[in-house]
Formats: C-alpha cells, sequence, structure tokens
C-alpha cells in the first residue's frame, strides 16, 4: 500500500536534508533546495550484468502494476516512487532500485510525503520531531591517497590513450582515476550531502546506497512525454577571478579541442535518444555552465517519447528505458563508444563501480530523472571509514596528460572539500 499525502509547504524545513534519519538507508535528490529525501526500504531490486537495466525495468513495471496507490498530489515524484544507481559496466554492473518507507518531495511551492508499506495504510512520520534532531557531525581526521594509481601512473595511461587516438583508432576515451578518503570513524553520509547541497545548488546532490555526489549532468529526464538531456562535455577550470573567469569562459566557448569533445557528446546523445523520440531538438552551439570550481560547453537536447515503444509497451519509454538506452553515453565513454569502453577496461587500471552511470528515481507514469553519477564518491560498505572519490576527463587527439590531470584534480574538489568540517 502506497498512500502520498499533500503537505503545507511550511510543514517542511527549508533543508529537506534535514529530515533524514542516521541509518535507515537515506536516499536523497536534490537541486536548488527542491526534490526528494527518503528513508527505509519497502522492497528493493537488485541487478548486475548486461541486463541489469532492463531486469530492473521488468521488476519495476510489475511492481508499478501491481501496488495499491492512493496519490493526492499527482505530479511526477508522487504515487509509487523508486530511487536507483546502476553499475557502469556490464561487469559486474551492480545496481539496485529501491522503493523507499518514507520518502518527502517538494517541487515548485508544492509538498508532500508518501508512505508504502505491507498491509494496512502506512502511518506517517513525525517531520517536525525528525526536523528538530541535531545535525551529523563532519568526519574526523580525514587522509586522502592515490588509489589504483598515481598520478604520474595515470599521465602515462592518458598519453597512451593519444596515440591510440592518434593512430586512428578512436575519436575520444573518456578516463578516471579515484582517490581514498579515509577517516577516523564511520563517514555519516548526510554530512557530505548537506555539504554539497549547500556549495553546488545548481547541480543534482543525490545518495543512494553508499554512492552520493552532485552531478551536473541530466542524462534524461522524463516528463509526461517530454524527453530532456543535459550533454557536458569540454571543462575549463575556474580561478576565483571574475573577470579572469569570463575570458576563460569565452577562450573555453572558442576552444577547437573541447568543442570537437562536446560535438562527439551531443551526437551521441541525440542518436541514442532518435528511436524513442520524436521531435528531437539539438541547439547548434553549446553554452557555457558555470560552477563553483569549473565551466562546462553545455548543451540541452530535447524531445517528445514515441506513446508506443516495443521494448516499453503502450506508455512508451520510462525514463529508466531512456537512461539505459543513453548509457554510456561519449561525455562518459568515449566515441566510438564500443571501442572507447574496451579501451577502458583495458588501460584504466580500475573498477568504476557505479561511477559515471545513471543514479536517480522514477515514478509507477515511467516519468523522472536520472543524472550521471560524477563529483561522486562512494562509502566503502565493508568499511564505512573509507570513501572512494571518482573524477575523469575527455582524452582526444590535442590532450596534455598533465592538463588532464590537473582537470582531474579540479573534479575532486566537490567531495573532497564537502568531507572536511565548515559549515552544514
Amino acid at each position: 500500500m502506497t498512500r502520498t499525502v499533500e503537505l503545507p509547504p511550511s510543514a517542511l524545513p527549508t533543508d529537506l536534508l534535514d529530515l533524514l534519519p542516521a541509518g535507515a538507508e537515506p536516499m536523497a535528490w536534490l537541486r536548488r533546495g527542491d526534490g526528494l529525501v527518503a528513508w527505509g526500504v519497502a522492497a528493493r531490486c537488485r541487478t548486475s550484468g548486461h541486463d541489469r537495466f532492463a531486469d530492473a525495468s521488468d521488476w519495476w513495471r510489475e511492481v508499478a502494476g501491481a501496488a495499491a496507490v492512493t496519490d493526492e498530489v499527482e505530479v511526477p515524484g508522487t504515487g509509487l516512487v523508486a530511487l536507483g544507481s546502476f553499475g557502469f559496466a556490464d561487469e559486474p554492473g551492480d545496481s539496485l532500485l529501491v522503493v523507499p518507507e518514507v520518502l518527502v518531495g517538494r517541487r515548485e511551492g508544492r509538498a508532500w510525503v508518501t508512505v508504502t508499506g505491507s498491509g494496512g495504510t502506512p502511518a506517517l512520520p513525525d517531520l517536525a520531531a525528525l526536523a528538530r534532531r541535531e545535525r551529523p557531525a563532519p568526519p574526523r581526521e580525514v587522509t586522502f591517497a592515490d588509489g589504483a594509481m598515481s598520478g604520474a601512473a595515470w599521465e602515462s595511461v592518458v598519453a597512451d590513450a593519444v596515440g591510440r587516438i592518434g593512430e586512428g583508432d578512436l575519436e575520444k576515451v573518456v578516463l578516471a582515476r579515484d582517490l581514498l578518503a579515509t577517516a577516523a570513524a564511520p563517514v555519516d553520509v548526510r554530512w557530505p550531502l548537506h555539504r554539497l547541497a549547500g556549495d553546488y545548488a545548481m547541480c543534482w546532490t543525490f545518495h543512494v546506497e553508499g554512492m552520493f555526489g552532485a552531478t551536473p549532468e541530466m542524462l534524461v529526464r522524463r516528463e509526461r512525454g517530454l524527453v530532456t538531456s543535459r550533454v557536458l562535455a569540454g571543462t575549463i577550470r575556474r580561478t576565483g577571478d571574475d573577470a579572469r573567469d569570463a575570458g576563460l569562459a569565452g577562450q573555453l566557448a572558442r576552444s577547437s579541442k573541447d568543442l570537437e569533445e562536446h560535438e562527439y557528446a551531443v551526437r551521441s546523445v541525440a542518436e541514442s535518444l532518435s528511436p524513442y523520440c520524436s521531435s528531437t531538438n539539438v541547439p547548434e552551439v553549446p553554452f557555457v555552465l558555470h560552477l563553483p570550481n569549473v565551466m562546462h560547453l553545455a548543451t540541452d537536447v530535447t524531445g517528445v517519447v514515441h506513446d508506443h515503444h516495443e521494448s516499453a509497451g503502450a506508455a512508451g519509454a520510462s525514463v529508466l528505458d531512456l537512461a539505459a538506452a543513453l548509457h554510456p553515453s561519449a561525455a562518459v565513454g568515449g566515441t566510438p563508444t564500443k571501442v572507447a569502453v574496451e579501451l577502458i577496461e583495458e588501460i584504466e587500471g580500475m573498477d568504476r563501480g557505479r561511477y559515471a552511470a545513471p543514479v536517480g528515481w522514477m515514478d509507477a507514469h515511467g516519468d523522472g530523472e536520472f543524472g550521471i553519477a560524477l563529483r561522486s564518491a562512494e562509502v566503502d560498505p565493508a568499511d564505512p571509514a573509507t570513501v572512494r572519490l571518482f573524477a575523469g576527463c575527455g582524452v582526444v587527439a590535442g590532450s596534455d596528460p598533465a592538463a588532464e590531470l590537473a582537470e582531474a584534480q579540479a573534479k575532486f574538489l566537490p567531495v573532497r572539500d564537502a568531507l572536511g568540517p565548515g559549515p552544514a
């Protein structure tokens, strides 16, 4: 039984993260103060391997079709909702969808709480009492160390990739590296979530089963048939000087290397969406997205989902179906994607886990949002005092290994800073 009740917006704290209890598997998907927070597990599906998306989609259609739902709000994100996080590669590709016991949402001036349980009508939580609890403490005595390889070794890998590109094997490959953070005690993920949501309000702050971050990249949004995908590719680091950063933004917008990388990524998304959508619109020129630490070339690709699709039934492709079709895009894999992913597996030297893969939510109507798990990290399930941070860079023919390493270091900063002390 699932029940959604509308709330007066005043019933919720300004920061929805204040509602998350310790433990109880907290989940989050937030941007600019709106979104979803959730906890508890009413149902869960774990999938893996090549068919991880299809298996999760089949499970969700079965669960949604059998659910008894009372929804007095009826907007995307109400009623039966699942949050999910998927593996990057086919193997092992460990992935999951979770239906929370309690979900609280806020969107465009409306607020609601959804409860899901077996048998009878689930009781509503005391949100006021939850919001009055003390905030989590910051991680203590955090130290950082290289993950799978050192910076110098990673530069050699980038140089190898540039050589492969020069030989004509491929046009672009996205290479990632990891950084290990170790604290004196288990990390309460609510602390970095508060920091990320405050510092990167324009990004989507997320957490599903240990995987957390603040991604600037919306892989796909589906809302009542309208599909949107934000493509980011081409990056330059900010200096903190507004006048200098304005010049750097112009430099980025004219950079042949970055424009080429961006074009590959946009083309990848448009081609992947075309079997599922009509009226696809691809802007001719990207815009520059300004974030606190970096700037990106960005393009929003839009379309209208077909009413019918052979793999999705009468409702057309769900947001999860679309996410599966888009992953991995050129923005996180490369071009051609198959060749690039094979090269990643050969030379990158680490298991990405759920990094750079779809993370987000969906409802019973197939609407929802899946971002790409970038600017992200994963709490080690075997040792919650250890957090593994991830960062990646697009490598093309003109890439300089030292510059790519500096870009990766800049992309570690959001999560690295979020693990430190500070206002929360």
